[in-house]
């Protein structure tokens, strides 16, 4: 790796709680797919498999920012083993319901059981935090991130459908539980580089979310992630009308690769000036991205478009978690993370639903405009709160400083 991505592992105890981080968050890019895959080969109805892994993504959305918020105030090993059985328990249940045909509600019920898991991305990046807080090795640490989880997109779904399709239904979200299990209990083994709780006081009290600049990003990243669900959905139906539905998989791979090369570039690099600058702009360059997919006409042209329009999404995801410690108490720090990938969870469920209307009413060319749409909505929401992005909150739990050097710190 460059220098300054091999420095930032001269931390002791960086390369275990990284690799924990990566194999723990391998199930948020198989658990939905091979549900999908799973269900769907077993029943035969996709309505059904769609709706379960909807549900499983707003069940997440929903209790990921609780569990974070008792991780702040507890610790991660004290939260995260309880609530990883809740979710592994849950997993269990629903892959015995639909390998034995049980009732659909019970499927439903341990889907959403499996929204317990935690977001291992933020645990890893707070401990990132904790460690190189108003440093710029911060925004070297948050750029790896991000190609990590990218990584994880690229291959989590392949493997997940692979297994699941080669071998037998279930081996897609078992192997996922396991991946989830590993992960978390090695990450919570790690006790030196776990950062210290902030029991609440009764001044410290209230979510994350009350913070405005957190409001702003988070419904930005609905938007956003109603362009991932769509373009996912839309690209699968796409193949299939082109006679190509096996090459969906590498398209969107494809996706995923381009955000994980701008995001190490992107990590090499210490730009000037305000980092919400930079956020609008890489808002802006996501939804500009999407006008090309409107003109589609082939496999080839479709993934060269999306190559280029992940170019867009890994420096706005780093810029998004800079922002976030600037906007959000540190004693608050691992839910407001959270927050963003609920925002993105929600969005995902959302633009998976619309376009799959939009397909079957005009065709999956037609789908691209949904995450087009998006986009536009996603700058709407960025201006319109580009102001309190712009004030950074007080009383962030560190020390007091000047712009410039606030801006030479958070890099990002």
């Amino acid at each position: 790796m460059p220098s300054p991505y091999r420095a930032l592992f001269a931390a002791p105890g960086s390369k275990g709680f990284s690799a924990a981080g990566l194999v723990g968050r391998m199930p948020l890019s198989m658990m939905g797919i091979g549900v999908v895959t799973m269900v769907s080969q077993l029943t035969g109805r996709y309505g059904l498999a769609g709706s379960l892994s909807a549900t499983i993504a707003l069940a997440a959305a929903v209790i990921g920012p609780q569990i974070s918020r008792m991780v702040d105030q507890h610790g991660q090993r004290r939260v995260l083993r309880p609530a990883t059985l809740v979710a592994l328990t849950a997993a269990a249940g629903l892959l015995l319901a639909a390998h034995f045909g049980w009732p659909d509600w019970t499927l439903f019920v341990c889907a959403v059981g499996i929204g317990a898991v935690p977001s291992l991305g933020a645990m890893i990046r707070a401990r990132w935090a904790a460690l190189y807080r108003d440093t710029p090795q911060l925004h070297t640490a948050y750029s790896f991130e991000s190609v990590v989880d990218e990584v994880c997109f690229i291959f989590g779904p392949i493997i997940s459908i692979g297994l699941s399709t080669a071998w037998f239904p279930e081996a897609g979200p078992l192997l996922a539980a396991c991946f989830l299990a590993i992960g978390v209990f090695w990450l919570t083994a790690q006790r030196a580089t776990e950062p210290a709780p902030h029991p609440r006081t009764g001044q410290g009290g209230g979510s994350a979310l009350r913070s405005p600049g957190l409001q702003v990003l988070v419904a930005t990243f609905v938007a956003t992630g109603t362009i991932f669900g769509a373009v996912d959905v839309v690209t699968v139906a796409f193949a299939d009308e082109q006679g190509h539905k096996g090459a969906a998989s590498v398209v969107l791979a494809l996706y995923a690769a381009g955000s994980c090369v701008a995001g190490l570039v992107f990590g090499l690099l210490h730009l000037p000036g305000a980092p919400e600058r930079r956020w609008l702009l890489g808002i802006c360059a996501m939804a500009v991205s999407m006008i090309p997919l409107l003109l589609v006409g082939n496999l080839p042209f479709l993934a060269v478009a999306l190559f280029v329009a992940g170019l867009s999404i890994a420096p706005t995801m780093i810029t998004t978690m800079s922002l976030i410690e600037q906007h959000v108490p540190r004693a608050q720090l691992t839910e407001g993370m959270t927050w963003i990938s609920t925002g993105l969870a929600v969005g995902v469920a959302l633009g998976s639903s619309v376009a799959g209307w939009v397909i079957d009413a005009a065709g999956a060319r037609s789908g691209y405009g949904v995450p087009a749409v998006a986009g536009a909505v996603a700058v709407a929401v960025g201006f319109l709160g580009y102001r309190r992005l712009s004030r950074p909150a007080p009383r962030r739990g560190g020390t007091v400083e000047h712009g410039s050097e606030r801006e030479e710190r958070h890099v990002a």
